[in-house]
This record gives structure tokens, C-alpha cells and sequence, in this order.
């Protein structure tokens, strides 16, 4: 590869030597060894050789520039190694220093790839114990979202958030950029006056007159976790443990559709055990935030669209929250484990909704589940290698990975293990990996190791792990639930296109999913006039019904009464999962251009991530993206 030379020196024992294993020390939380399976393919970093410990962040934000400069001061642990080798895409490097005594260092870039950026090689010397890289973003740094004021619930003051996940935190800091890398790190971070900043850290509770705010994050973390936001924030506590931080237009709504945030994290403690980050709060992102949630330690992202008015929505707070074990507390080692992350938690997930909400409902929840995963399948393609849970990816963009073969799959995994042995001997072995593993990052071999030393004895227990894992497809061991509330609501569209009168429909105890159920199995021919005056659908507070309910307009010819609510939607709400399926909808049913103008007055409020979703759509339809 060619490399923009600053200094030739050589790198060829990166290549030569072999990963060590596993480690089972807790005694020092910040260097954790890398599992004994590879090199992270979606890093140029060799964490074997020269390894990152702990990071000092001092950052100021231009709101005007639309950048961050300043420096990142690693702590770092090597045994003479040569070089330290960090990962960055679309970062301007000014300077890098070593020790602390802050001597200019030697380093070289290697040419850019748009996908994984570029190696940052740094040369060390036997007693290099820090690095400092005095840096600034750039406009195409992919993890940074600036807000300008007009598009924030004020319309006064502007936003800025990070989203690091899968490998854009290279984007915004010098880093070894990989889940199998964890570290410590405290920051400081400068923003005007007015405004607050808040990370994956120990948190302010008030804005203070300086605008100069500090942070501590003391358990170690990898860095798709490193989290920044900065806007107008309120704070508002709900539990000894927990607090909601969010923009002083949606507080009130908040507090109110999140107010069991503690009682949430209890009921998920006493099944799978202590919850090892002092605090959990959670962030009422912009609507333009492209996920549901992101898990990030200590403060979780959550995108205003889930707030319903009626707490219809809040399992994905357990969702995230549960995250607290699988994926932050055990972490994948590579992407190619990402369903060690995903799957065990929506298991864990699924098992704390049946506590709190009850069989019903976790049964229909499991049964979207499996309904998604089985399309998730059709769309791939049966013998498709994206359908295993342990994939090999080298080369791609590991975003390919994460889809409903990582959440579903995982959990059907994990539920299927469960009806072979029993539910509560699952939970056990969950609680002892999440014990076992604390801190660290592990590979799939690393969990059917441990599930069979600890609970899949296959001379009494006849479970194939390795079909589950490594095989295409599902395996026919798969449970396919069967949700009596769905059924239900079966037996009343029968009625409804028997008669067709709405009058025949029975709603009264009717649950949001299986108002959302109905919604998606419409019959043909139905009057959804009629049906929208008496249900009120177009002005749905629950954004899930809602985008069904547009999606099935659209696919079925009742377009103009709701183009002005659709429109309005979509300039509103920049979840990628709710507006690339709408405007794959108008794209596909002959509304090219109304969806083409409203992307047009709506992309720039979208994250990156979104953009480049909905962008692949248009430019398929021949529309140029400019």
C-alpha cells in the first residue's frame, strides 16, 4: 500500500505476530487482552503490539466551523514495540507528540480508504508511555451531527451529537478503533457559554458560566462507545439512580413517559446482577437521531420518537438499558461477533418485558421478532453467509452486519437453548458470562466454550450450538411463537372483511403491538378512509403504528389524504429504520417526486447514517444526489 511518507519505517513484525488469549484477571481494568481468535479486520491498529490504556480528551467545539480541535492524550502499553498504530477517516492530524514531556514524534498516514480511513502509524520509543495527537475534525467527519438552531425542538439554540458506532468514532478521535479495545478516559470538553455538554461518563446535573465541563469515565470502555453531546439540556432525576437529560421543550413528556426508569433497572439486576456503572441516565436526542437508542455507558441516547405520550414504547429503553450487560459489559471482540452484543440483549430484553409487562406481551414481541427474521432470511437468501450469527466480513463496512440475523437469530438462539434445557438455566448462565467476562471483550468461541462447560452437556443435552452459529439459514430447532394476542386480533379482520363494517372490530383492550398488528395485516380492499376517521391513525402518537399505517397507504393507493402527515413526518423524524421504508413506499408506488421534494427539504436535517441509506434509494430511482 502506499503511504504518504513521513517516516519509512518498518512494519513487518505487525503482521508477524500472533493475538494472545483471553485473559480472566479482573485486577486491572484498563488493559484487557484481546480473545484468542484474530485481528480485527475492520482496524488498521495491532492492540498485540502497542496498546491503548486510558485517554485525556480536550476538545473545544466550533458551532460556527461546524469542527472540534484539540488534543487526545493516550496512556499506552507496549513491550518495545516500533510504532503504535491508531485508526482515523477524515481527520486533520497537526501534530503528534510523545511523553509528557510532549516530544514531536515521527509518524506516517497511510493512503485514505473511504470506508476505514487510514492507519495513523506513530513512532515509539522504548520508553514512550503517551501519546498526544493535536488534531481537528473535518465537515466530513461521519460521526458528528451538527443541528443548526432552526432544526432543534427551539428553533433557538444549535446541537452537536456523536455517533460512533460501528467504526465512526475514528471519524472524531485518533483511536484504536475496535469493540475487542477497551479503555478509560477522561475529557474536557469547551462549548459556548449557553450551552451544556454531557458524555458516556460521570455527568453534569447544571450548566455552569464557563462552558467548560469535565468528565470521568473510571470502567473501561471500547470506543464505539465514546459518546458527546452538547445543546440546551435540562436534567431531571426519576430514581436514586437514574435521571433524564433532554431539551427543556420535551422535559415534561419525557419524565413522564420514562418515569420507571429505576424500577426497569432492579427488575433487569435481579435476574442477570449488579449493574456495574453507578448511573444510568438516559438523553432525549433531536428527531433527527437516525437509531432508536445507542447504548452508551452512563447515559444512553434515545430518540424523541419513542415518546408516545402513553409508555407504549419504552421496551426499547430495556432494550438499551439491558445493553448495560451485553455489549458494554461483555463486549463482541470483533464485528464479527456483533451478535453477542445484539442477540443476548434483546434475550435479556425479552426475559425482563416478561416480568414487567407479561407473557402476552413478551410472546408478542417474540413473534414480531421471528415474523422480521424470517423476511430478514427471504431477503438474503437462505444459504446467504450473512444469515450465520458468526460472520466473516473482512473487507466490508461492518454496518452490513447488523441486521435482524444478529437481533433475532441471536435471541432465537439463545430462546431455542433455553427450551432444551429451561429458561431459568439460561438467565443462570447469562448471569455467570456477564460475571465471568466483566469489562472484557470475547469472541463467539469464547461463549460455546463457556455455555458448554456450564450448561450444554451434549452426552444430556442434545442442542447443536455449532448449527446455530455457523450454519445458514434457521435451524428447524427454532421456536415459531404463537401469540394468542395476535390471534385475536386475526379473529377480528376475519369479522371486519366478513362484514365489513368497522362497528365489528373490538378494540377495547386492544394493546399498542396489537394495534400495530392490525395495522400491518389490513385486508385488501379496505376502506382506510373510513378506518383513519375512526381510529385517527394519520395523527397516531405511537410512531410504530404510525410509519405502518403511512407504509400501507402507500401500498395501497390511499396517498393524497395523507401526504401532508407523511410530509411532515418525514422533514420531522430522522430514524433511518421509519423513513427509508417510506420513502422506498412512495418510490415504489409511483410517488417519485413527492418523495423526492420533501428528501430534498428534509436531508440536511438527517444523519449521515440515514443519508446514505435513503441516497442509495434515489440514485437507484435516477435521482442525483448533489
Amino acid at each position: 500500500m502506499h503511504r504518504i511518507l513521513l517516516l519509512a519505517f518498518s512494519t513487518f513484525m505487525l503482521h508477524a505476530c500472533s493475538t494472545d488469549a483471553p485473559s480472566s484477571s479482573h485486577q486491572d481494568p484498563e488493559i484487557v487482552i484481546l480473545p484468542t481468535e484474530t485481528v480485527d479486520p475492520f482496524s488498521y491498529s495491532r492492540p498485540q503490539l502497542a496498546r491503548v490504556n486510558h485517554l485525556a480528551l480536550d476538545l473545544e467545539v466550533d458551532f460556527d466551523q461546524h469542527i472540534l480541535s484539540g488534543e487526545a492524550s493516550w496512556t499506552i502499553s507496549h513491550d518495545h514495540a516500533k510504532e503504535i498504530i491508531l485508526d482515523i477517516r477524515d481527520l486533520e492530524i497537526l501534530e503528534v507528540l510523545l511523553g509528557a514531556d510532549r516530544v514531536s514524534a515521527t509518524y506516517a498516514l497511510d493512503d485514505p480508504d473511504p470506508v476505514f480511513g487510514q492507519a495513523l502509524h506513530i513512532q515509539l520509543t522504548p520508553e514512550t508511555d503517551m501519546v498526544t495527537i493535536r488534531y481537528r475534525t473535518t465537515p466530513k467527519s461521519t460521526a458528528l451531527q451538527w443541528l443548526d438552531p432552526e432544526q432543534t425542538e427551539s428553533g433557538v439554540t444549535p446541537f452537536l451529537y456523536t455517533q460512533s458506532q460501528a467504526i465512526h468514532a475514528r471519524t472524531w478521535i485518533p483511536c484504536q478503533d475496535s469493540p475487542g479495545v477497551k479503555f478509560t478516559y477522561s475529557a474536557r470538553i469547551r462549548t459556548p457559554r449557553q450551552l451544556m455538554a454531557v458524555m458516556s461518563a460521570e455527568n453534569p446535573t447544571n450548566k455552569n458560566s464557563s462552558g467548560s465541563y469535565t468528565f470521568r469515565m473510571n470502567q473501561p470502555i471500547p470506543s464505539y462507545l465514546m459518546a458527546l453531546a452538547v445543546g440546551d439540556l435540562d436534567f431531571r432525576p426519576v430514581g436514586p439512580r437514574t435521571g433524564i437529560y433532554a431539551s427543556p421543550e420535551v422535559m415534561e413528556a419525557a419524565v413522564y413517559e420514562f418515569g420507571e426508569l429505576e424500577n426497569m433497572l432492579t427488575t433487569i439486576e435481579s435476574r442477570f446482577g449488579p449493574y456495574m456503572w453507578d448511573r444510568y441516565d438516559i438523553l432525549i436526542m433531536p428527531p433527527s437521531f437516525p437509531m432508536g437508542g445507542m447504548e452508551n455507558p452512563r447515559l444512553s441516547f434515545i430518540t424523541p420518537s419513542v415518546i408516545a405520550g402513553d409508555r407504549s414504547l419504552t421496551d426499547l429503553i430495556i432494550h438499551e438499558m439491558t445493553h448495560s450487560w451485553a455489549g458494554n459489559l461483555v463486549t463482541c471482540a470483533t464485528w464479527n461477533d456483533i451478535w453477542l452484543n445484539e442477540g443476548i440483549d434483546v434475550y435479556l430484553q425479552r426475559r425482563v418485558s416478561r416480568i414487567l409487562y407479561g407473557d402476552d406481551y413478551a410472546e408478542m414481541s417474540a413473534e414480531l421478532g421471528y415474523n422480521s427474521l424470517q423476511e430478514t432470511i427471504a431477503s438474503l437468501g437462505e444459504n446467504n453467509p450473512d444469515t450465520r450469527l458468526k460472520l466473516d466480513m473482512a473487507g466490508r463496512n461492518p454496518e452490513d452486519g447488523m441486521s435482524g440475523i444478529a437481533y433475532q437469530k441471536g435471541y432465537s438462539f439463545l430462546d431455542a437453548m433455553g427450551r432444551a434445557t429451561s429458561p431459568t438455566k439460561v438467565d443462570l448462565l447469562m448471569n455467570a458470562w456477564f460475571r465471568r467476562y466483566d469489562f472484557e471483550s470475547v469472541a463467539t468461541a469464547d461463549f460455546l466454550a463457556f455455555a458448554r462447560e456450564k450448561l450444554i452437556d451434549t452426552s444430556r443435552v442434545r442442542f447443536d450450538m455449532d448449527q446455530w452459529v455457523y450454519g445458514t439459514g434457521l435451524p428447524a430447532s427454532a421456536y415459531h411463537p404463537d401469540a394468542q394476542g395476535f390471534r385475536f386480533v386475526e379473529r377480528q379482520i376475519d369479522a371486519f372483511k366478513a362484514s365489513g363494517s368497522i362497528a365489528d372490530l373490538d378494540t377495547t383492550e386492544w394493546l399498542p403491538m396489537q394495534w400495530l398488528y392490525f395495522v400491518q395485516h389490513l385486508p385488501d380492499q379496505t376502506d382506510y378512509q373510513a378506518l383513519d376517521q375512526a381510529f385517527h391513525f394519520s395523527a397516531s402518537g405511537n410512531s410504530e403504528i404510525l410509519c405502518a399505517w403511512f407504509e400501507q397507504c402507500l401500498r395501497n393507493g390511499y396517498i393524497d389524504p395523507i401526504m401532508d402527515p407523511l410530509s411532515a413526518f418525514l422533514q420531522r423524524i430522522g430514524r433511518t429504520k421509519y423513513v427509508k421504508v417510506l420513502y422506498e413506499a412512495m418510490i415504489e408506488n409511483n410517488r417519485l417526486d413527492n418523495a423526492w421534494s420533501i428528501y430534498q427539504q428534509a436531508r440536511p436535517r438527517y444523519h449521515a447514517i440515514t443519508r446514505k441509506s435513503v441516497d442509495e434509494l434515489f440514485s437507484a430511482a435516477g435521482k442525483r444526489i448533489s
